[in-house]
């Protein structure tokens, strides 16, 4: 199925005698594949509005990134936020749509400076499991009451609605960028520089700790006015980066695209976990895997706060350990890329705490009250007596 308009989209919800597995440009497919017939929102797709200067966009929900990317770059404009392409990770083709990002609240290294995907969504209309249209928020920041529907629909994958449109605050791109760069430091000595560094007022827009190859790589990223740029960075190398090489322009922004991606991963065979903590835990967790002889590489996004790890998959691939030390440490972990075996064996969310789960079942039941949207995924599951 493949709805041409939001109307369209809600008669075919209304008219639906089973599970959907709601889909949009399809590259994430992957991730926990969903029985059910295939919904898809690439037809909901164009720029339905763009003032830059009001920093605002609106777009249909299966509108490709590229596509909002290339109308932005004209204006000298971005999404801030800087969405991963996961297509190279999860070894497929695929045409990322500015709903998948949505509804996977995907986000990049400048969440640090910036904030997340939910943090620039204006508003949203989506279609509920009943066939209901729901619009919520608008076309500028400002405080509402009630049910904050736009930022609940981000990171929720489809389970409590099907986006038909969004609305983005967007940001112009800088003049300028650098990033300081050490070799082969000790993690502790790493992660605890990334954390100095966040911690000055030098509006650090990334910072991350590559240790995936032979030569560790630890990386500040300052963006902004060429003046200021070049101001920060020698500030930063006076306070906490000493000795630190100095990369500008594109090969910065090399750098960075191979971050966002986690290319670091691409064309191996390893299950690769995401892993949300906090950033001064990411040390007592790693010491763990590695006492437990967890063979693994590992990439700390957002000065620690986020890890990409990878590693052999075998036996549940950690999945055990990972998720017993976050719930010591505090965080999650979602299992992005498995074989068939392994996704059996280990779920792909984080088991929830129980009274998390409660409030998170009586949201879909709100929602979504056949369970038909997504079942299976981040526990959703369909309601007994579902055609």
């Amino acid at each position: 199925m493949k709805p041409a308009s939001e109307t369209e989209l809600a008669e075919m919800i209304q008219a639906a005698t089973g599970p959907l597995s709601v889909i949009g440009g399809g590259t994430r497919l992957r991730w926990r594949p969903v029985t059910g017939a295939p919904l898809s929102s690439a037809g909901l797709s164009g720029v339905r509005l763009y003032e830059p200067g009001a920093l605002t966009l609106v777009a249909g929900a299966g509108t490709p990134v590229d596509e909002i990317v290339g109308v932005l770059v004209e204006k000298g404009q971005r999404l801030a936020f800087e969405p991963p392409d996961m297509r190279g990770l999860m070894g497929h083709d695929g045409t990322p749509t500015i709903g998948g990002v949505v509804a996977a609240n995907a986000s990049g290294p400048r969440r640090v400076q910036l904030g997340a995907c939910r943090d620039f969504l204006l508003g949203v209309r989506f279609v509920d499991g009943a066939g209901r249209i729901v619009k919520n928020g608008g076309r500028v920041m400002k405080n509402v009451t009630g049910y904050d529907l736009v930022k609940l629909m981000a990171g929720s994958f489809g389970t409590l609605g099907v986006l038909s449109e969004v609305s983005l605050k967007v940001l112009a791109v800088p003049q300028a960028e650098a990033t300081l760069i050490a070799r082969d430091l000790p993690l502790d000595q790493a992660l605890g520089a990334l954390r100095a560094a966040l911690a000055t007022p030098f509006d650090i827009s990334g910072a991350c700790h590559d240790a995936t190859g032979a030569e560790a790589q630890t990386r500040l990223r300052i963006e902004g006015m060429a003046g200021s740029v070049r101001y920060r960075s020698e500030r930063l190398r006076a306070a906490v980066c000493a000795g630190w090489d100095l990369v500008e322009g594109a090969d910065s922004a090399e750098l960075w695209r191979a971050t966002r991606d986690a290319s670091a991963f691409v064309g191996s065979n390893e299950a690769v976990w995401k892993i949300s903590t906090m950033p001064g835990r990411a040390e007592d967790l790693m010491a763990t895997l590695t006492a437990q002889d967890l063979a693994h590489r590992a990439l700390f996004d957002w000065g620690g706060g986020l890890i990409w790890l990878a590693v052999p998959q075998t036996g549940d691939s950690g999945a055990a350990l990972i998720r017993a030390t976050l719930a010591r440490l505090g965080g999650h972990a979602t299992l992005l890329r498995a074989d068939g075996r392994l996704r059996q064996a280990a779920p792909m969310f984080q088991p929830r705490d129980p009274a998390l789960a409660l409030l998170e079942t009586g949201l879909r039941d709100r929602f979504d009250p056949r369970g038909i949207l997504n079942p299976g995924l981040m526990g959703a599951r369909q309601k007994v007596g579902t055609a």
